[in-house]
């Protein structure tokens, strides 16, 4: 190891799941509706375990992506993932974006339209981009994913399509594999979907949309995946002793 080397953003958060056994995410979106609780909830984030911070938004309203983005970076230690809605949700001060494809969905816009417009932006910003391959699933209800990126979600039930979604995204390189039921979802991605996509892939699983439980986190983890996304429950003003109960299920190690 030279003088100077430095993990890269996934590299940490893959030792962190060695280590911890799962990541613990909290999911802010800094779009105006937010814009005077995104530090309180930034505070309770920073005293409750989490091992990273996923920022981003389906729809930023006004033009302070970047500014609150930033505020959040000078406030807190952990690593700050973009988790960007489109090209538009892009900035050096975060430590990484992935790059989503949104693969259950045949809209070329997120396929690859808006991974062209924001590729050289990313190099300019010598931001670390992360291949992510997006799954959409039905979570029982009409999600703002759905609705902004114009896709159907895939039915929890489908197994086989589902798995050949995922297997696709790894065969195209991708590091993770995000399977999203939407904010606010009914039902988060089933343990059994999980369990069948952890024995055939090779890469990690990200769970986010409806997980709001220990024991759904427990669940999820003991059945394969890798890292717990929650957003909701941070905008639900949760006590303290609530998240760090979350986050401890999500840390079985």
């Amino acid at each position: 190891m030279f003088k100077g080397f430095q993990l890269s953003t996934f590299s940490k958060l893959e030792k962190i799941r060695v280590t911890r056994g799962a990541v613990a995410i909290a999911l802010l979106d800094p779009d105006l509706k937010n814009d005077k609780g995104l530090i309180n909830m930034l505070q309770l984030v920073n005293e409750s375990d989490f091992d990273a911070i996923f920022i981003g938004g389906s729809l930023i309203s006004d033009n302070e992506f970047e500014s609150r983005l930033e505020e959040v970076v000078k406030n807190t230690e952990l690593p700050v993932i973009i988790f960007p809605g489109s090209s538009n949700q892009l900035s050096q001060h975060a430590d990484a974006v992935l790059f989503l494809s949104l693969i259950s969905g045949r809209n070329p816009q997120y396929l690859i339209g808006e991974h062209v417009k924001s590729a050289p932006i990313i190099r300019n910003m010598k931001l670390e981009a992360i291949p992510t391959a997006y799954i959409l699933l039905d979570g029982g209800v009409r999600s703002s994913v759905e609705v902004m990126s114009n896709t159907s979600p895939i039915p929890m039930n489908k197994h086989d399509i589902i798995m050949a979604h995922a297997l696709a995204g790894e065969y195209l390189g991708n590091k993770f594999v995000f399977l999203e039921a939407g904010s606010g979802a009914e039902n988060h991605a089933a343990s059994e979907v999980v369990s069948i996509l952890s024995e055939q892939l090779q890469i990690p699983i990200i769970v986010g949309g409806g997980v709001n439980t220990p024991k759904s986190v427990k669940s999820l983890v003991k059945s394969g995946a890798g890292y717990i996304v929650t957003g909701t429950k941070i905008e639900q003003n949760p006590s303290l002793d609530e998240l760090l109960e979350f986050t401890n299920a999500v840390h079985q190690i």
